[in-house]
């Protein structure tokens, strides 16, 4: 396989305009501003729109928020392997959103299994583990909301991602740059001996409370909202569509299923992977509120001799694709849109409208472009087959 070079690589993930990262960084031009509101008729009494929900809430899970001051800190994402032999996880249970991506380690058949990346803002949690390295679609996912991100490394041409992209994420406090600062630790019990050699993939462990301590960057907070939440259950966008309490999405081409089932008395969604229930190292089942499902191409490049994988790319920089969502049992189709690296996700429903999500936690798993999802009207969490056959979209 031809090695592609660096440059080549950079412009496929970040969008023309970038320059190689081993230029100086351009200048990074500002968040777009909100368009200047009507000056106020003289004399006038203002009174507030029936339609405007000025309550403060949580910016990444949209749950209301009753003193402003506790949102005021950084948003702590931790790198997350998700392979079987990785399992069980601790920690993502806490998340306000928990992204899906590719891992980059491919199989025979040329496929990559995934990674997750949960992002901790409303609630902390204690520890997070295994941690393992940074992957370049971490930071057009993660610049929106100024997140730091707990991680083990990253390949050297992605470590100058991160650092071009500084004023939107702090990407460099991983745990050898750490030591000794309390925001990492070792469980040894997840250490294992292989030839002769020790190996800690499995066992590193993050603490993202104490992480956020280590930088006065974005320290004060919040990140802004990152998804378009509804004020009210009415005006969630699901209520009007279509049934689908069962959801299989693929990876490695169409034969490894990442699986949420609804379940009608905890009003959530059950996570299952390839080879049965997600539960975590403390038997927990993993569940979610909603489901957004992100397609965009995923292709992968070589940057170097010698690196050990393909790093993974997934296209969502200056582009658009189609999503799907899920609550309660219903979904709605449309179109994302994102531009810039910095700049966060548009979302816009079938018929023209906005899509309205409803508070709480989300999963945002980033299937390739041509997925096949299977939807079914009815959940089999319990073994029941569905009376509908899945629809393949």
């Amino acid at each position: 396989m031809a090695l592609i070079s660096r440059r080549a690589v950079l412009v496929g993930v970040v969008g023309v305009g970038l320059a190689a990262c081993s230029k100086p960084p351009a200048q990074l031009s500002a968040p777009p501003t909100p368009p200047p509101t009507s000056s106020p008729i003289p004399g006038a009494i203002p009174s507030p729109s029936p339609s405007v929900d000025v309550r403060p809430r949580w910016p990444l899970t949209g749950k209301l928020l009753k003193d402003e001051r506790k949102a005021r800190h950084a948003a702590v994402a931790v790198k997350v392997p998700d392979n079987r032999r990785e399992h069980p996880q601790t920690g993502i249970d806490k998340a306000d959103i928990v992204f899906v991506e590719l891992e980059g380690y491919r199989n025979a058949s040329g496929y990559s299994g995934t990674r997750l990346v949960p992002v901790f803002h409303s609630r902390m949690a204690d520890s997070v583990a295994p941690v393992r390295s940074i992957r370049p679609v971490d930071i057009p996912l993660l610049s929106p909301i100024h997140a730091l991100i707990g991680n083990t490394g990253a390949a050297a041409w992605v470590v100058n991602y991160v650092k071009h992209y500084r004023a939107h994420l702090e990407g460099l406090l991983s745990y050898m740059n750490t030591l000794r600062t309390g925001s990492y630790g070792i469980d040894a019990s997840r250490v294992y001996t292989l030839n002769g050699h020790k190996y800690y993939d499995k066992a590193v462990i993050c603490h993202p409370a104490i992480l956020a301590r280590q930088t006065k960057r974005f320290r004060s907070g919040p990140p802004q909202p990152y998804f378009p939440f509804a004020p009210t259950r009415e005006e969630v966008s699901a209520m009007q569509g279509k049934r689908g309490r069962s959801i299989r999405i693929p990876y490695k081409g169409d034969s490894y299923f990442m699986r949420y089932d609804y379940d009608k008395k905890q009003k959530r969604y059950l996570r299952s992977m390839p080879w049965g229930p997600h539960v975590l190292a403390d038997g927990s089942r993993v569940s979610t509120d909603n489901v957004l499902v992100i397609k965009a191409k995923q292709h992968y490049g070589k940057i170097f001799r010698g690196s050990g994988h393909d790093e993974p790319l997934h296209d969502i920089i200056n582009t658009r694709g189609k999503f799907y969502y899920f609550n309660r049992g219903r979904y709605v189709i449309g179109t994302w849109r994102k531009g810039k690296v910095q700049e966060p996700f548009e979302f816009t429903l079938n018929d023209g409208s906005p899509l309205k999500m409803a508070p709480g936690q989300t999963f945002v798993e980033l299937p390739n472009v041509g997925a096949k999802l299977r939807i079914k009207a009815r959940s089999d969490q319990h073994g029941v087959r569905s009376i509908r056959r899945a629809r393949k979209v």
